[in-house]
């Protein structure tokens, strides 16, 4: 009795745009994951909190470039961009100053830098600078001591 008949043109006008929607629903849902900006800023966090001179690596399996900035860091993927914060910091972006991307990286400061205090002012204007996307499928923190200086090195 309510039954519509198949043989009239609103029954297939609605068919046709429910199915195109349906495919353009599909085709939008993006093929990987977002990169997982938490676990790498719980990395980072983890580092920052250490008593001691600490290094650790996280790799970054669905993300092709990182920001990293004083209090937050961002992953780019073929899934989408992932923001976190960082819940201990400021910590000090290293991939803009090729010294401290040394240190980062394992040179210890003073091979580097002239005195600790050269070391605190490179790391001071490196958390004052724009973060930049750097492409990378893994993230390095450092927690670098040197007579008084102490900085959370990230890259």
């Amino acid at each position: 009795m309510f039954e519509a008949p198949l043989d009239a043109w609103y029954v297939w006008l609605g068919l046709a745009a429910v199915s195109a929607t349906a495919a353009g629903v599909v085709t939008a849902i993006p093929a990987a994951p977002p990169p997982d900006a938490t676990g790498a800023a719980e990395t980072v966090d983890a580092v920052a909190v250490s008593e001691h001179a600490t290094i650790d690596e996280r790799p970054l399996p669905n993300a092709e470039a990182v920001r990293v900035g004083a209090d937050s860091l961002s992953l780019r993927g073929p899934g989408g961009t992932a923001h976190a914060r960082f819940g201990y910091g400021p910590v000090t972006p290293a991939t803009a100053d090729e010294r401290l991307e040394a240190v980062l990286l394992g040179t210890p400061p003073e091979r580097v830098f002239a005195s600790p205090k050269a070391f605190e002012r490179a790391a001071s204007a490196a958390r004052r600078d724009r973060p930049q996307w750097t492409d990378t499928d893994r993230l390095v923190v450092r927690r670098v001591t040197w007579e008084g200086t102490d900085v959370v090195l990230v890259g």
